[in-house]
């Protein structure tokens, strides 16, 4: 592992942070050279501080230990992600016999030097009963590695030296803090400690130091691994045939959904298939090497203890259900046993998680990881992604040793281990996944905003590459780029919506929410209307709303299979349905067709639970810099036959609804939201957006 410490960086990094306590700005700039490799830290893992002194409001000198606080990035951690705590007093909590958890955080809160500073790290206790000035904690693989083996502390004596101290796993909190200084004064020329199947701590009195003696264990740990491998002989494997993402995804993806009497739950799948990770699972012994306990409890909330190992032996779909349905039903069966032995044998009342898994091993797919939102999921995929390299490279030195389930247990239903994955309100769209077609233009763009508020994942799509890059750069502005997908696609062409489906699946897991949304518009009277010109229309109009909804079944089905959870396709209508215009009996008929299509989509897909509405939007010319491709067509020939401008169009639209009002395309945003979210059990409706146009009234 490289050491990435640079004087010249570091004091870049101080001039720029001048107005900040100068430990502090050290604190912060080796933290995030640890938090910038993944092999060190992953999401939310490990902790850093410093010790320093400072002046009160009222000019008082005061030590402080500065900590790490929860839920920033060491990555990217800002001086203000290390609340400042009152060092004397929380030095002075060590003769203690007994400190709860309660009373350990409570005392963090009342001893904090800003109120409004995030929570200290849980192992703060840790950091201010060693006397050192810098402290690293990190979980890096490749010491947790050599820790999940039998007799590690001989080996970690023998790769690391006599400069190390090591503990037994020991649950975070005030035991631990006693057990590591207590440790460090009876050994006081150690430079690091080792928690077995928990990590290492290395510090000093300057940032630079401790640094490098965190890079200079690891890397000794690392060079040892590699060294066992280079000498050791590849894992022979087994033959595999590719699996057929397009069928497990989605099956298994509605299998995990978890729904009540009035919604569902349903999770992003994310799929890493690299050739990696398929080795790994097509080794000979594969299963009974990674369908093991994670690499140390503090993953546990994040991935749950094992991952479920997924066989299937035949392509065919049946077999893939039946392989699904007993592989989930035996996983969560035995989560059930686990949490009712642990309940028992510790004495305990506790409220049983959801009995899901979060890793999927699929020999011939890849690894999968699931989560409720996209963070969750890719949390539990790097997560994941590092436990199963890490015990790939350490079965060449000796058999996976995993922790206790006992102890896994009081991991995992620790109150203050739970509060890092938050309790904050769930979006009504939370975990699905929403595709919007004719992407490049103002209405997709106000139904993509609306969606992404309500917590989707959308994926856009237009033929037009410039328009469909326009929409997604201005939605990235407001919303997260890794919730935005972006697909060239032709709604006309059969193979190209496909594909553009396939995506979607391989990439989320699945489809919740399709918005037909693609259009496009011609004037002309029908004794001018050119024939070719006609078809054009109608294949976008109608035939596009046609092919994707019949793409799109083949999936709804495949998670309708194992589940209950809904689905809705809602189809961009037009006003011009029920009140079609003179010179425009292309765009009129062709929307006539494609809102017939959705009531019988409405009476077919019901017993997927597939709702099918349709929305009337009328008058809509922009949003947010983005154009209506339909008023870019029409809008020149309304202007020139009502003598008015751009604003005065606008203006006349307005006035001719009964309501007076702009209709935005956010409005028809929040129609798509309201039919999304399943509030009411309608399909084969229609709900007008326009205002009030009496005579497109539907009936």
């Amino acid at each position: 592992m490289n050491n990435n410490y640079s004087a010249a960086s570091a004091a870049s990094f101080a001039e720029d942070k001048k107005n900040c306590n100068p430990d502090l700005a050290m604190r912060t700039y080796t933290s995030r050279l640890i938090g910038q490799e993944e092999d060190l830290v992953l999401h939310g893992g490990g902790n850093t501080s410093v010790k320093s002194n400072i002046r009160n409001l009222l000019g008082d000198s005061c030590d402080v230990l500065f900590i790490k606080g929860s839920g920033w990035d060491l990555g990217s951690i800002e001086p203000q992600g290390f609340p400042a705590l009152d060092l004397n007093y929380l030095q002075r909590l060590r003769p203690l016999e007994n400190l709860t958890d309660e009373e350990m955080v409570n005392q963090f809160r009342t001893h904090m030097l800003e109120s409004t500073a995030p929570n200290p790290s849980i192992e703060t206790l840790v950091h201010a009963f060693l006397p050192h000035k810098f402290i690293d904690h990190t979980h890096a693989d490749a010491i947790v590695t050599l820790t999940n083996m039998d007799q590690p502390e001989e080996r970690l004596k023998e790769v690391l030296g006599n400069k190390i101290g090591i503990l037994p796993w020991i649950m975070p909190g005030f035991p631990l803090s006693k057990k590591v200084v207590e440790l460090y004064e009876q050994q006081p020329d150690i430079e690091a400690i080792i928690l077995l199947n928990h990590g290492i701590f290395t510090f000093a009195e300057t940032g630079e130091k401790a640094y490098s003696r965190m890079i200079h264990y690891v890397t000794l740990a690392e060079e040892y691994i590699a060294s066992c491998q280079a000498k050791s002989e590849k894992a022979a494997k087994s033959s595999r045939q590719n699996l057929p993402a397009e069928i497990i995804l989605p099956v298994l993806r509605g299998a995990l959904t978890i729904t009540g009497e009035t919604s569902s739950k349903p999770f992003y799948l994310l799929l890493q298939d690299d050739q990696n990770i398929l080795d790994c699972l097509q080794e000979e012994d594969a299963r009974s090497r990674y369908d093991s306990g994670v690499l140390t409890p503090d993953h546990v909330i994040r991935t749950k203890n094992y991952p479920l190992w997924l066989d299937i032996e035949d392509n065919s779909e049946e077999n893939i259900i039946d392989s699904i349905t007993k592989a989930l039903a035996d996983y969560e069966s035995a989560y059930l046993e686990y949490f009712n032995q642990q309940m028992s044998n510790k004495g305990v009342e506790r409220i049983c998680l959801d009995t899901k898994p979060r890793v999927i091993l699929i020999p011939g797919l890849g690894l999968i990881t699931c989560g409720h939102t996209e963070k969750a999921a890719k949390i539990a995929g790097d997560i994941a992604r590092h436990t199963l390299l890490a015990k790939q490279k350490g079965q060449v030195i000796a058999p996976y040793r995993e922790l206790a389930q006992s102890l896994i247990f009081d991991m995992e239903y620790w109150s203050l281990e739970q509060v890092k994955l938050g309790k904050g309100s769930t979006l009504p769209l939370q975990g699905q996944v929403a595709l919007v077609t004719g992407g490049g233009g103002a209405i997709a763009c106000g139904i993509g905003r609306q969606l992404l508020a309500a917590g989707a994942h959308v994926y856009l799509s237009d033929l037009n590459a410039g328009r469909l890059d326009q929409v997604c750069t201005l939605l990235s502005q407001e919303f997260p780029v890794d919730r935005i997908g972006s697909l060239v696609m032709d709604v006309t062409d059969q193979k190209s919506v496909t594909k553009g489906l396939q995506t979607i699946v391989r990439e989320c897991g699945g489809l919740d929410i399709l918005v037909p949304n693609a259009g496009l518009a011609h004037v002309a009277t029908l004794e001018e209307l050119d024939e070719e010109k006609f078809r054009q229309v109608t294949e976008v109009n109608t035939m596009g709303v046609f092919q994707v909804i019949q793409a799109a079944i083949p999936v709804f089905r495949r998670q309708a299979r194992l589940g209950n959870a809904a689905a809705h396709i809602i189809i961009n209508s037009s006003k011009n349905v029920f009140a079609p215009g003179a010179a425009f009996g292309a765009y009129s008929s062709s929307k006539a067709g494609a809102h017939q299509l959705g009531k019988i989509a409405a009476m077919e897909l019901a017993p997927l639970n597939v709702r099918v509405n349709m929305i009337n939007a009328d008058a809509i010319f922009d949003d947010h810099g983005v154009s209506s491709g339909l008023w870019d067509v029409i809008g020149p020939d309304r202007m020139r036959s009502r003598n008015l401008d751009p604003e005065g169009l606008k203006n006349y639209y307005q006035q001719r609804n009964l309501l007076k009002t702009e209709v935005l395309a956010d409005h028809v945003g929040n129609a798509v939201v309201f039919f999304a979210s399943s509030l009411t059990p309608t399909t084969g409706a229609t709900l007008p957006v326009d205002g009030g146009v009496a005579a497109a009234f539907p009936r």
